[in-house]
């Protein structure tokens, strides 16, 4: 672990030294980008990521969504951001504890899904990346991931003249670098915004809880659930200890990896429950494949009877964004 954090400082540094190129609104013909308004929804919290630094557009999201799923991000061309991060499971990877990367090795966390990120101000787990642009540097580089080099990646993406072309328009100059491919990828991944769930619609006014449903978001309150899973993110974006014992195969510590502070060990970024239906095996490991081990796991603690079981599960399912995983 202590590796993978001083892989996180060297990329840090790496990347905040191509800080300067910064995005324009003209492309290198002086032609306007098409700007977007970021989709924070109604009542939700500011998001916290600096969209001034990194101005959406149209065509600044359509460049990261090529990125994304491009494969020539990885070394061999076979694992791209899409591969670990699935659609269809609310950008987590489905069923699966942990991903598949090069040379047929495996990540040492479950793959969290990609979504509301530009509420977030720190990345994994354990929090050792501190802002979204510099986040994909990691399982990059990371050698049982990605494991190509950033210049390897600039590289491939340098040689291809439709990126060029694209990446003019966005940035206003066609050479590829660092921070502006990060920016790029960011732009992708701040339009991953969830917040059209049956919860959603409820809170909107604009459909109802049926009646297990509405007993269930009377559990997951009257349990205090809303401690660590807040509305309307479900996290409270903090680190927490869940009472799980250490992994023996993993010994993964967890933020003590990071801050090097006894009293973070075995604490883990709170996971939103948003899509929790889609995104399982859970915990950082993946150890629960189901809801089931999850309520078990909390008994002592939250007991729950098996008709609460049932009834928070039914409200849990509200928590699914049809759109998010369904959107083209």
């Amino acid at each position: 672990m202590k590796t993978i954090f001083y892989i996180s400082v060297i990329l840090l540094l790496f990347a905040v030294a191509q800080w300067g190129i910064g995005c324009s609104k003209k492309d290198t013909d002086g032609n306007k980008l098409n700007l977007i308004q970021f989709p924070k929804p109604a009542d939700w919290p500011d998001p916290v990521y600096d969209f001034a630094s990194n101005p959406l557009s149209k065509e600044g999201v359509a460049l990261g969504k090529k990125l994304f799923f491009d494969g020539r991000l990885s070394k061999d061309g076979n694992f791209p951001c899409v591969s670990c991060h699935q659609p269809f499971a609310a950008f987590a990877t489905f069923e699966h504890d942990f991903s598949h990367g090069f040379n047929d090795q495996f990540t040492t966390r479950n793959a969290p899904g990609l979504f509301n990120l530009a509420w977030h101000s720190s990345f994994h787990h354990d929090g050792g990346i501190t802002h979204l642009d510099l986040q994909p540097l990691a399982p990059i580089t990371a050698p049982n991931e990605m494991a190509e080099t950033v210049q390897g990646v600039l590289d491939k993406l340098n040689a291809d003249a439709d990126y060029q072309k694209q990446f003019a328009k966005v940035f206003g100059t066609p050479e590829i670098s660092t921070a502006n491919m990060t920016k790029a990828l960011s732009q992708y991944m701040l339009m991953l915004v969830s917040s059209n769930s049956k919860y959603d619609l409820v809170k909107q006014g604009k459909a109802g809880f049926d009646v297990n449903e509405e007993a269930g978001y009377a559990i997951f309150q009257e349990k205090k659930c809303t401690t660590c899973h807040a509305e309307p993110l479900f996290t409270n974006l903090a680190f927490e200890s869940n009472g799980l014992p250490l992994n023996p195969s993993l010994n993964d510590l967890g933020r003590m990896s990071i801050t090097g502070n006894k009293a973070d060990s075995l604490k883990f970024k709170v996971p939103s429950l948003r899509n929790v239906a889609l995104t399982f095996p859970y915990m950082h490991d993946g150890r629960f494949w189901n809801l089931q081990d999850v309520y078990d796991h909390y008994n002592k603690t939250i007991p729950l009877s098996s008709v609460e079981r049932s009834l928070l599960t039914e409200f849990l399912k509200t928590l699914t964004d049809e759109k998010l995983v369904n959107n083209q």
